[in-house]
Parts: C-alpha cells; structure tokens; sequence
C-alpha cells in the first residue's frame, strides 16, 4: 500500500482508483488461468492492502447464489506482472483524463508556455503538466520563437486524443487582444469599460472599439493608461503591433466616421439596403483614410460591419458634373453629387 500510495501522491490520481484499476487487472491475470471460475470479482483491503479472488456462482438472474475464495497459492511473478503493466496503463488513462479535465472547457482563456520545439511546421509550447500546438496559421507573421522563451497564446481548441489533450493555441487571434486588455486595464477586467469589437491584421495593426458604463470614465484614456503605459505593454506583448483605440458609437454613420481615425471625415451616408456607408473626406485626407494598402478602410470595415467606399468632396462634385440628369434616389454617391453641386451653385 505504501508504494501505492506514493505512485497516487506522484501521479496526481486517487488511491481508490488506482486500487480499483489493481483489482480489475488482477482479475484480468487471474482470468487468464486455465481452472479460474466463469465468475469471480477480486477485492483489496485499503488498509492491510490484502488481495482475495471471490469465485461466484450466478443464477439465470445473474444473482449471487454461492461465493468462495478462489485465491491462488501461485498468484505470483507472472500475474504481477501483467497485473502492473495493466495498472500502469490505467494510471496513464487517469493522468491523461485529469490533464483533459484541466483544460476542458478553457477555450478562451489566455495562457503562458514556454517555447519547447519551433519549427517551420509547429511550434511547442510547454504549459507544465501539458503540451501547447501553437500551428504556423496562427502565428504572428516575421515572429520567430527561440527555445526557452515565454509566450502568451490565446487557446482556440481543447481536444482529447488516445494519447491525451491537445491544445491548440493562437496568437493571432482577436480574443488574444481582448485578454490582454483585461491584464492591463482594471477598468476593463471591472466591467467599467466594455470592448465592443476589435479587428486585427496580425502583427501590423489592429482597431479596437470601447465603451464606457460610466460617464466619468474615458474609455481610451482608461485602455491608453498613464502615458500611454497600457497600451504599449500589449503592444509588447504583439511584438509591436500598433493599436488604433476608438470609443464605440451607437450610431452607424459616426461609429464608422470614428473606425477611419486618424483620418477626419467630412461626412457618411449609409445605404442599410446594400450595407456601405459612402464616406466623404477632404482630398488630402483620402489616402489617410484608405491607409497603406488599404489596411486602415479595411480595419474599419471589419469594426463597424459596413463595406466602406471613401471618396473625396472633389470626386464627387466631379462625378455629379459629368452624370447625364441622374434619376432620383440612384444611391447615396449620386446624392451627395447633387448636393455639393447645389452647394457649389449657391
């Protein structure tokens, strides 16, 4: 009992399941004997660790009609050997279900590994007790990863195999910003402000929008922190990933006006129908507002949900010029023409 009960302390499983696990694989041994009984349970004494072999006679019910000790005078090197060997199995069975049970239901949470095998096909991280999968696709892109490293990674998927769990991290991933957030801002983690949506290009940049339940709180002052302190440690964290923070509006037109920061809009007009808000910005302001690439109109679009068509006041006036009588209602683009045709007019 007392190497048991050390294997037990060792493996982080209970002594009555590695007692149950025993008495299963000696019945198993014992099983394998050419005079065993049809029927017979194998019982162990958690205090003395005595071990009895009970042969049963069974009625057509199944009940227990007769019962005897069928204890072998040999039961010994080769059904202790078989006997621990299954047990170890069993042992392995439990340590792989506790691990499981430890992470289950964790999809969500953030977690710190530490890099054990990098490669260009996957990239280990050691949690502990268990394995992290952190898969190229949701890795930051130019990121590389140097064995003995601490890594913070957002858990995607928890899955059991024979060979136990599988967690598959990311660090690409919105929900990983979003924890970050919670780390560093106590407003956030609080419920003061609220993160309403965040858009992330990887490793480049991200837009992310905050509201506030309380009027006397800022919600980009509380996310930026104390010159700028907060949000440069998530920066870190993502390897310098710049963070476009904005406060979130019930209202389409201004939300989306907001998401362009830091360009300044004129003006948004949403066609709910086709779901794009026509954005009107001075000229010198367009490209700001499409960003390299078209990455800031894109990041926008992802925050707000519209698809964004950015014109300039100039391309408008230009394309209300040169239409041949317009009928009314074509659209938001022919609208805003008309108008500032009118405008240009008076």
């Amino acid at each position: 009992m007392e190497p048991l009960q050390a294997i037990a302390r060792e493996k982080g499983v209970s002594v009555d399941t590695l007692l149950e696990s025993l008495a299963n694989a000696l019945l198993a041994a014992y099983k394998r004997r050419p005079d065993s009984a049809e029927e017979a349970e194998v019982t162990i004494d958690p205090e003395s660790g005595e071990i009895q072999v009970w042969a049963q006679e069974l009625d057509e019910d199944g009940n227990v009609i007769r019962e005897w000790d069928d204890t072998p005078t040999d039961f010994g090197r080769i059904a202790a050997q078989t006997a621990k060997q299954v047990m170890f199995q069993r042992i392995r069975d439990a340590e792989r279900d506790l691990k499981y049970e430890e992470y289950a239901g964790r999809e969500g949470d953030v977690v710190t590994g530490i890099v054990q095998q990098a490669d260009a096909r996957f990239t280990l991280l050691n949690l502990g007790r268990v394995e992290a999968l952190l898969p190229p696709q949701e890795q930051l892109p130019n990121e590389r990863y140097g064995n003995g490293a601490r890594v913070k990674a957002y858990i995607v998927e928890v899955r059991r195999t024979s060979k136990g769990p599988q967690i598959v991290v990311s660090r690409s991933h919105p929900g990983l910003m979003k924890k970050l957030f919670e780390l560093e801002v106590p407003e956030i983690a609080s419920g003061v402000v609220e993160i309403k949506a965040i858009a992330r290009e990887p490793g480049i940049r991200s837009k992310i929008a905050v509201a506030s339940n309380d009027p006397n709180v800022d919600p980009v002052g509380a996310c930026v922190g104390p010159r700028g302190a907060r949000v440069r440690m998530v920066m870190a964290e993502l390897k310098g990933e710049r963070i476009d923070i904005i406060e979130y509006s019930d209202d389409p037109a201004e939300f989306v006006a907001r998401a362009l920061q830091p360009a300044h809009v004129r003006d948004v007009v949403l066609d709910e129908e086709t779901g794009t808000a026509l954005v009107v910005v001075d000229y010198q302001e367009q490209p700001l507002a499409i960003g390299k690439e078209g990455l800031n109109a894109k990041l926008a679009a992802r925050l707000t949900g519209w698809r964004i068509d950015i014109r300039s006041e100039e391309e408008l006036a230009y394309e209300g010029e040169v239409a041949s009588e317009p009928e009314e209602g074509v659209g938001p683009e022919a609208e805003m023409a008309e108008d500032l045709q009118e405008e240009g007019e008076a």
